[in-house]
């Protein structure tokens, strides 16, 4: 069995089929020991390689999360692995090309902002496979496969959770950058407010971002915490005692900011912040997390076993790719009553009975 990740991310609970996307990650494959030792040996004639977003591969969030599955593929498939870390959008284009002259048989681009970069490198080498994390490939070439995840299901939860636990009535978001990938996040937070609002007859607030209009608090990065600890004060300045960062290591400035401030707490998102930050467990209430790194091994296994083609995974709540941290130091905090209704409407998600609407959706 594929180890599980520090990061603690949810394996997939089904093989979901779907129509237009491809089936969860499996983290339950049979690996036995001869089934490990043959994907081994293929294992050492695939070399795997990544490249990040400007965040950086110890962003403590999505490009860490995918370098996790990367990793654990070289230890546990004995596959060969090279990696590239990007400074800003310049270097995308280099970073690939070099893995590309490296001999790689696989890259996987870690983040919605080289789309363009990943679409075209893909169409110029056929014989490369590429992954994209986070976006669709625009093309979409025979060798290329997108990880996308309908995170707005896991975020809905999220936001009936922030509603449901503030004291102030007023809960905050903000983005990085406006982009499919951040927004769906805010989208989803927003309709779980107003769901809780329907159902207690309650008026909380979200303050930081505007569903209709798409719009809101957007930081213009994934790397400046300064502008993520100004945005979070201003934030509470506002009212705001539960706040989610939607922003990469921007966020960091979200918990250095509510670290200070009693009775303030966050969300984080992509990975379990109370693993991936534990010096901030105490203000961590949950996490909305995308199982990148499973998606990632699954991707890198499917070229060592020979069966990789160009249908696109997208993670939900039904096959496990999205969901919510554990509660941690908030489980005995966190109303039986609110824990409830949380899980009724996962599983309603779940069963189709209700729809996260939102256009970001992939």
């Amino acid at each position: 069995m594929k180890k599980a990740y520090k990061f603690g991310a949810v394996a997939a609970v089904a093989a979901l089929s779907l129509a237009a996307c491809g089936q969860a990650p499996d983290a339950n494959k049979d690996q036995s020991a001869d089934a490990g030792q043959s994907g081994s040996a293929d294992g050492k004639s695939v070399k795997a390689c990544m490249v990040s977003d400007s965040g950086g591969f110890e962003d403590k969030s999505f490009n860490q999360s995918g370098h996790e599955g990367l990793m654990e593929a070289k230890e546990t498939l004995g596959v060969q692995v090279d990696q590239a870390e990007s400074k800003d959008d310049t270097d995308y284009v280099p970073n690939i090309a070099n893995m590309v002259q490296g001999g790689c048989d696989i890259i996987i681009g870690v983040g919605f902002l080289m789309a363009d970069a990943m679409n075209e490198a893909a169409k110029e080498n056929p014989d490369v496979k590429f992954a994209l994390v986070d976006s669709t490939f625009a093309d979409a070439p025979e060798n290329a496969r997108a990880l996308v995840f309908n995170t707005a299901e896991a975020s809905y939860l999220a936001g009936y959770a922030a509603a449901g636990m503030s004291k102030s009535g007023k809960v905050g978001t903000y983005v990085g950058m406006n982009i499919p990938a951040t927004a769906i996040f805010a989208d989803g937070f927003s309709d779980g407010v107003a769901k809780y609002n329907e159902v207690k007859g309650t008026s909380v607030t979200l303050l930081g971002w505007d569903k209709e209009k798409g719009d809101g608090m957007v930081a213009g990065s994934f790397e400046d915490t300064a502008k993520g600890k100004q945005f979070t004060e201003q934030l509470m300045d506002q009212g705001a005692d539960i706040i989610m960062p939607v922003a990469g290591q921007v966020g960091l400035g979200t918990l250095s900011a509510l670290a200070g401030r009693e009775g303030n707490w966050a969300i984080w998102v992509d990975a379990d912040g109370y693993l991936t930050q534990p010096e901030y467990g105490n203000i961590m209430l949950t996490s909305v997390m995308k199982d990148i790194s499973n998606a990632v091994y699954d991707t890198i296994e499917s070229v060592v076993d020979g069966d990789f083609n160009n249908t696109d995974y997208v993670g939900t709540l039904a096959n496990g790719g999205v969901s919510i941290a554990p509660w941690h130091d908030f489980e005995n905090i966190v109303p039986d009553e609110l824990k409830s209704e949380i899980d009724t409407l996962k599983q309603d998600i779940m069963d189709g009975k209700i729809t996260v609407e939102t256009k970001n959706k992939p």
